[in-house]
């Protein structure tokens, strides 16, 4: 019984010290890499519906390290590190670096004595907030202005904290719209890094095309064509970094599209209209 007792005593002291222990620290979330990487997704693609110029989005964990960086076409050298001082203040302060830059526009000037390695206190650094906890920061330099460095790395942050179904609205087109697009051939949908759908027309053949990124989902909705896919570009020239025409293609496989049809071509895969009966009317989802 005595010893009954002494065991059922050293457990109470032992829950007492692990109820004490656990007291004295907090439970704390962590960035992940593949969150940095959504964090930046998401700046990138607010970036391309912007149009901005360029710009370096950094994403650091809550020390202020950096963990993820990427570096938009024309973008100046020095954005890196600026993008990555941005990030690091906003975390250490746990404030979005505009607050600093108009604290020093308002007069008080001695703040710009702070080392350099902490203190970057240029417009475009946010905290990424979790249920209330800061678990790194995005710093975005190199857009159009600083409202507009602002507003990537706002949507950066927003991006890690939303649900992944609330990424993007819907987006509807009515029938008129639908038909005005194709009266003239236009992109109906645009925005995202992903995907694209253009409404095409052709009235006459094409050139030769490569997509290197891109996939090309072709829904025939009216019309016929001679399609070929393979083979390889004659007179191959970039129109773009990612985008690749020839005059014509040689050898390939050649196919008879009509109403109704689908194909998709893979990136990487040459492809050309060389013949269509006016007008050819056809979908492209354009899947990255």
């Amino acid at each position: 019984m005595k010893t009954s007792i002494r065991n059922l005593a050293v457990l109470v002291v032992l829950l007492t010290i692990a109820i004490a222990g656990r007291a004295q620290v907090i439970e704390k979330k962590s960035l992940a890499i593949e969150g940095a990487k959504k964090v930046i997704a998401a700046a990138v693609a607010e970036a391309k519906r912007l149009n901005a110029p360029g710009g370096v989005i950094a994403v650091v964990d809550d020390g202020g390290n950096l963990m993820a960086l990427e570096r938009l076409d024309g973008t100046f050298a020095a954005g890196a590190n600026i993008s990555i001082g941005k990030a690091r203040t906003s975390v250490l302060f746990k404030k979005p670096t505009r607050v600093f830059e108009d604290i020093i526009k308002n007069g008080r000037t001695a703040m710009v004595a702070l080392p350099d390695a902490f203190f970057t206190p240029l417009q475009g650094g946010i905290p990424i907030m979790v249920e209330g906890q800061i678990v790194g920061g995005v710093g975005v330099s190199g857009a159009a202005s600083a409202q507009q460095d602002e507003e990537l790395a706002i949507a950066g942050a927003n991006a890690f904290n939303n649900p992944e179904m609330a990424a993007s609205p819907v987006a509807y087109f009515d029938k008129e719209k639908v038909a005005a697009a194709f009266a003239k051939g236009a992109v109906l949908f645009d925005k995202s890094d992903k995907y694209m759908v253009n409404a095409s027309r052709r009235d006459q053949p094409g050139t030769g095309e490569v997509h290197t990124k891109d996939a090309d989902i072709i829904y025939v909705v009216d019309g016929t064509a001679t399609f070929v896919t393979g083979g390889s570009l004659v007179e191959p020239h970039n129109i773009a970094a990612d985008e690749i025409r020839g005059k014509e293609i040689s050898g390939g496989e050649t196919r008879r599209l009509a109403r109704g049809d689908v194909i998709v071509v893979p990136p990487g895969t040459p492809h050309w209209f060389k013949e269509v009966s006016a007008p050819f009317l056809y979908y492209v989802v354009k899947a990255r």
